[in-house]
């Protein structure tokens, strides 16, 4: 079902030895879109947020279709190849094939609402070779990703968030999917009277030797991928660690922020006190002893004639008071202000600090699991931490064997 993929193959830019042009206009295409458009429009957003991230430069990555295609963890991309019958039983130019190829043609219509972590780029249903068959291209993609970019290309993630969760070596995450569409394929056969025929896994057809060297060739590649699983944890580590000693140090940047800050309110927060020292000075001028700054009456000096000249004294002491007044109620506002903010700035210092304590752990404890990795390779070397891995799944395996069959047992036992 699962196939390498040729695009300008499955697009008939080319035409290959077993295709007949002359029928080349029965073919459907679905869609063809440019893989690079289609990395950008899932991508481009993630990798602008990781590169303003790093601190590094060689950690920053210019181009993520690049550093998927020159990788080796993961694919650009994954084609399924879906079929029904042989030449034999559903040629191209018959009835029976033309049912063949409405049945494709039903099931590719629900694919991509039914996989939307599968982004289909390409798909193309063939009726110019001797059997119909659908080629569908995808990009797996994972979101909300904790290491690397927050959307990224991953198969096996994409899978999981589908509700596929590997488990024994023969049931991985694609191995079900597989299993799964293969069985939508089959329900859409079934509405149209078909019934699917299931053969026997283990290929009769092979010679014994082919066999066994096939099964040899996917405990290879299972093997590898599992390497390059291994491989890729230890690169996200790596950047995780990189990210805490970002953030604290931008931690430790907002505590010397607060605590200047904290400084200059502490000044201006004196300063506010002195300015209140002057009102009251201002008040005990001319409130407390009014006689000795109202100037007497004359001897022969009439009550109106004095009025007259003390007026504009005391409407001048007046209009000071009020505007002394005014002044002390705004300090008096301000200084309340900056004393909550400074309590407000003060809890915000031991709240960074506290942060910034159990980041260091954090920092401590992943350096601790990188250089320990380091040490098992390097005492071990890279075969035997690979072998070791191997005999730790076999066992896993052999376990989960053990206690399927002993709720088997206890299951009939009852």
């Amino acid at each position: 079902m699962t196939g390498k993929g040729s695009l300008n193959h499955n697009s008939r830019k080319f035409h290959a030895k077993n295709t007949d042009p002359n029928r080349t206009h029965w073919n459907v295409e679905y869609c063809n879109e440019d893989i690079k458009d289609v990395y950008h429009e899932l991508f481009d957003d993630a990798l602008k947020r990781y590169n303003d991230k790093q601190t590094r430069k060689d950690r920053k990555i210019d181009d993520y279709y690049e550093k998927i295609r020159s990788g080796k963890q993961e694919k650009l991309f994954h084609e399924v190849i879906l079929q029904i019958g042989d030449k034999d039983n559903m040629g191209s130019e018959t009835m029976e094939g033309q049912l063949a190829a409405k049945i494709l043609d039903e099931y590719m219509k629900g694919f991509q609402e039914r996989n939307p972590t599968l982004r289909v780029f390409a798909a193309h249903l063939h009726l110019d070779e001797a059997t119909p068959h659908l080629h569908i291209d995808f990009i797996p993609y994972v979101t909300g990703s904790k290491r690397g970019l927050d959307t990224r290309v991953s198969l096996k993630q994409a899978l999981s968030s589908l509700g596929f969760k590997g488990g024994s070596r023969s049931e991985t995450e694609l191995n079900q999917w597989v299993q799964s569409e293969k069985e939508k394929l089959a329900m859409v056969m079934r509405e149209n009277e078909i019934e699917w025929e299931q053969k026997g896994t283990h290929e009769p057809h092979l010679s014994v030797l082919d066999y066994k060297k096939k099964v040899r060739e996917q405990e290879v590649e299972e093997l590898t991928e599992h390497k390059n699983l291994l491989e890729h944890d230890l690169h996200d580590i790596s950047e995780c660690v990189d990210e805490i000693q970002k953030e604290k140090e931008q931690v430790e940047k907002e505590r010397d922020a607060v605590i200047k800050k904290t400084e200059v309110l502490e000044k201006r927060f004196s300063a506010l006190n002195s300015k209140a020292g002057l009102v009251d000075s201002h008040a005990r001028e001319y409130g407390y002893y009014p006689e000795e700054w109202l100037p007497e009456a004359g001897t022969l000096e009439s009550a109106k004639s004095y009025r007259k000249r003390i007026f504009p004294l005391v409407k001048k002491v007046a209009n000071m008071i009020q505007a002394l007044y005014s002044k002390y109620l705004e300090l008096k506002s301000k200084n309340q202000k900056l004393s909550d903010r400074n309590l407000d700035l003060e809890n915000r210092v031991d709240r960074l600090r506290e942060e910034v304590s159990v980041i260091k752990k954090e920092n401590v404890a992943l350096l601790n699991v990188s250089y320990d990795m380091d040490r098992v390779v390097a005492v071990l070397g890279k075969n035997k931490v690979k072998e070791a891995i191997e005999v730790a799944k076999h066992l896993e395996q052999a376990n989960a064997k053990q206690n399927i069959k002993k709720k088997r047992i206890d299951r009939d036992g009852r």
